[in-house]
């Protein structure tokens, strides 16, 4: 099959399986394999691909993904050994939005932090092979005990002052037993963030992004094509309460995404043998920048070419967790 996209699902028994979809786009179930982690160790194993890995595991009956539970494409029993990192102001377009919270510091004609690094970026963000490009901003969002599942519920904290959504997508890779990172594929993804928190200061940025996030449904195996287009939406009762197209892949970005991952991966910390990372590349298209407000029971839905299946998640709000620290 020319086309590869891998989706993860428990049925109706409650076990695992790895469904494959090719050019027709009909979902068959991978035997002998119940996460794509497995699958992915066993190519390395082997010195295959992804491809090479199913072929080899060979195809079985149809899954109809209508009738199992969808779980992120790619998760690790221990969710310890999971990142859920990004970086931002990385596409054409995407610094319009930071610099609308930030506008009193260019009251002088100074430019703001976002949009000196988004022009550094723009200057700097695609070098030559093998050459070394401008730094992105980068974040870090949890371990995988944050990563949520098609459909399910992406939870705001309590305490936060937003719950928006940030349609992207997120290169998937996991970290060979040499501690050479191998990349898995891409997938859909919301990084969800609080950007009235970020809006008030800065520095909160770290704060912002400390909220779970969704990837999915499927895992696209191979290269991301350079001219990524879907749309973003949020449904209210049913009924599209706010649209804007969703653009991604590097056509539409001021940085490549091999310096995205060089500047990821350059850190030791991050090239820890059997680690899996999901690195989220940035967006230009926020309906917080269109001054939307969501609230529980809003759903997400974000959809592109050349993915077949949408990633859907309703928005919620966590209980209150009251903190407090004791002396032992």
């Amino acid at each position: 099959m020319s086309r590869l996209s891998l989706v993860q699902f428990r049925d109706a028994d409650g076990a695992r399986g790895v469904a494959a979809l090719g050019d027709d786009r009909a979902a068959r179930r991978v035997e002998g394999v119940a996460s794509v982690l497995t699958l992915a160790e066993r190519a390395l194993e082997a010195g295959l691909d992804l491809a090479g890995a199913v072929a080899r595991q060979g195809l079985g009956g149809p899954v109809d993904l209508s009738e199992v539970a969808l779980l992120p494409p790619v998760d690790h029993p221990d969710p310890a050994h999971l990142w859920l990192t990004g970086t931002g102001l990385t596409h054409l377009g995407s610094a319009e939005g930071r610099d609308k919270m930030h506008r009193d510091a260019a009251a002088a004609g100074a430019p703001t932090d976002s949009m000196r690094m988004f022009l550094m970026g723009v200057e700097g963000g695609k070098p030559a092979p093998g050459a070394v490009g401008a730094q992105p901003e980068w974040f870090y969002k949890g371990d995988g005990s944050q990563l949520v599942a098609p459909g399910a519920p992406l939870a705001a904290p309590a305490f936060a002052s937003d719950a928006g959504e940030e349609p992207e997508i997120a290169g998937i890779y996991l970290i060979d037993r040499d501690g050479a990172p191998v990349r898995l594929g891409f997938a859909l993804a919301n990084e969800f963030s609080d950007h009235v928190v970020e809006r008030g200061n800065y520095l909160w940025l770290a704060h912002s992004k400390l909220r779970e996030a969704a990837i999915g449904p499927e895992l696209l195996v191979g290269d991301l094509p350079a001219d990524v287009r879907g749309a973003s939406r949020i449904l209210r009762g049913g009924a599209t309460l706010w649209e804007k197209p969703f653009l991604s892949g590097e056509a539409n970005m001021s940085h490549s995404l091999a310096n995205l991952e060089h500047h990821h991966f350059k850190y030791a910390l991050f090239r820890r043998p059997g680690d899996v990372h999901v690195h989220f590349f940035g967006t230009a298209t926020l309906s917080f920048s269109d001054g939307v407000r969501t609230e529980p029971g809003d759903v997400f839905e974000i959809e592109a070419e050349p993915f077949a299946l949408p990633l859907r998640n309703p928005v919620a709000v966590a209980e209150s967790a009251p903190v407090t620290v004791r002396a032992l």
